[in-house]
């Protein structure tokens, strides 16, 4: 079953533009008696943070939200990941990128819809515990990453993983959120990790 995710969404007026479109071409395809599914679930990227501070919003217009874990960081910290002169300040575990998923992790269960992450992020075992912790539902992760990444979520505690959460909200660095997230990792499933 496919369905139709927007990228680069900004905000809930490019939202709903979109979906406008959408729309218009199932409009169209009916107009012209070619079938589809008139239901598709319709969903946003979170990718940029003012989409992220936007979620709540976003959220009551779609039926599931996915954060693009490399664009958000990048957007979020204003480093180029792939530019070899600033790289090593690019930090998927800054506080502002953990308070950005948090908030639209939140926006996603409070609107009752599914909530993915995908990305970098959603491969590394050793933040596989704050993905848990947040609440997210779906990592997408390319196949030859799949059995170690399920096995590790079926290794964690969602309750602990919660707490931990709320000690990574707290956090005023980056290396204190890794090191709790990779301490738990450790403890749960260090066969997972090199």
């Amino acid at each position: 079953k496919l369905g139709v995710m927007f990228p680069m969404i900004s905000g809930l007026r490019e939202t709903l533009d979109a979906k406008e479109v959408l729309k218009l071409a199932m409009d169209e395809l009916d107009k012209e008696n070619v079938a589809f599914d008139a239901d598709i679930e319709v969903g946003v990227m979170i990718e940029i943070p003012s989409a992220a501070m936007m979620a709540a919003e976003i959220a009551r217009e779609v039926d599931f939200l996915s954060i693009g874990t490399n664009d958000l960081i990048q957007y979020t910290v204003a480093v180029d990941r792939v530019n070899p002169y600033v790289a090593h300040l690019y930090k998927p575990t800054h506080p502002a990128v953990m308070r950005l998923m948090d908030i639209t992790v939140k926006a996603a269960k409070d609107a009752g819809i599914w909530i993915g992450v995908c990305g970098e992020m959603a491969a590394d075992l050793a933040m596989t515990p704050l993905l848990v912790g947040m609440g997210v539902d779906e990592l997408s992760v390319g196949a030859h990453n799949l059995p170690s990444i399920k096995k590790a979520v079926r290794s964690l505690n969602q309750s602990e993983c919660s707490d931990m959460m709320a000690e990574v909200l707290r956090a005023k660095s980056s290396p204190d959120i890794m090191s709790l997230s990779e301490s738990m990792a450790q403890r749960c499933y260090p066969e997972l990790l090199d």
